[in-house]
């Protein structure tokens, strides 16, 4: 089977299966459970799609199997990854359809499994997360959207909560006294696991609507989904586009940890 290169991971809506040639479907088990995920081809190159929530939006945030769902895509021999995400904007000038790229998070989660090094066999790992999502991935992604025309802001402090419910005003105000820029609730662990197994990882940020105590309005998930429906012809060209011209080889460092990985697998 060839090695699949590069991998989406967003929710229902954000791409289209049709980006994709000779799509199919695949179940992937893992030590962690399945998941599935659609491979094709896309410009010539290997690339595979996977939901988040789970075919129909199933699991919410705070129950989605994180693990299972990066160990499906290592498996698969993914080594870069975008991933997209609905965001609410505590920064006035990261404003509702514009795309930011982070580059810091604040993890204000609470019962999720963070990690694949749980000790034991598997031993411990104190990962470094200096540089949590790839500057060289990042600046790809950017390039592409300025070239398209979007709204593109480079960096911005993600604030991943725990969910499934909005955040308060008061929570709002402290996350903005902290750094954060926008506010979500998928990054993490997301983008730790995606390290830890040696894979190039960045976030394209979507605001969707400002957050709570910011917007005039009462927050709700038609909200969400009407932002993320307007967005959604240009998300796709921006992944198409990325995708296309993502160089193969990498210098970043982030496959540092491929080693240690595959170690904890069990693999030579």
């Amino acid at each position: 089977m060839e090695p699949v290169e590069i991998a989406v991971i967003g929710g229902t809506g954000v791409y289209r299966a049709d980006m994709l040639e000779d799509a199919a479907w695949r179940e992937v088990r893992t030590r962690y459970g399945a998941a599935e995920v659609l491979v094709g081809r896309l410009e010539g190159r290997s690339a595979a799609f996977l939901t988040r929530h789970g075919k129909g939006h199933s699991a919410p945030p705070h129950l989605i199997n994180y693990r299972a769902n990066i160990m499906a895509l290592k498996q698969l021999g993914v080594r870069r990854v975008v991933a997209t995400a609905a965001v609410g904007s505590l920064n006035e000038r990261m404003k509702p359809l514009d795309f930011v790229l982070a580059d810091q998070f604040l993890d204000f989660t609470k019962a999720r499994k963070n990690t694949f090094f749980e000790g034991g066999a598997d031993g411990v790992v104190h990962l470094d997360v200096s540089d949590p999502y790839c500057h060289e991935v990042r600046s790809v992604i950017e390039a592409q959207a300025k070239a398209l025309g979007m709204p593109v802001h480079q960096g911005g402090c993600y604030v991943c909560t725990e969910g499934p419910r909005f955040e308060t005003p008061a929570e709002i105000r402290m996350f903005r006294q902290l750094g954060g820029d926008l506010v979500g609730m998928t990054s993490v662990p997301e983008v730790l696991l995606a390290k830890e197994a040696g894979m190039c990882y960045a976030v394209i940020a979507m605001v969707t609507n400002y957050a709570a105590g910011i917007s005039e309005n009462p927050l709700s998930h038609a909200e969400v989904l009407e932002a993320m429906d307007t967005l959604s012809g240009n998300i796709s060209r921006l992944i198409m586009g990325t995708l296309s011209v993502m160089p193969a080889e990498a210098s970043c460092g982030c496959g540092n940890m491929g080693e240690r990985f595959a170690k904890m697998m069990g693999e030579k």
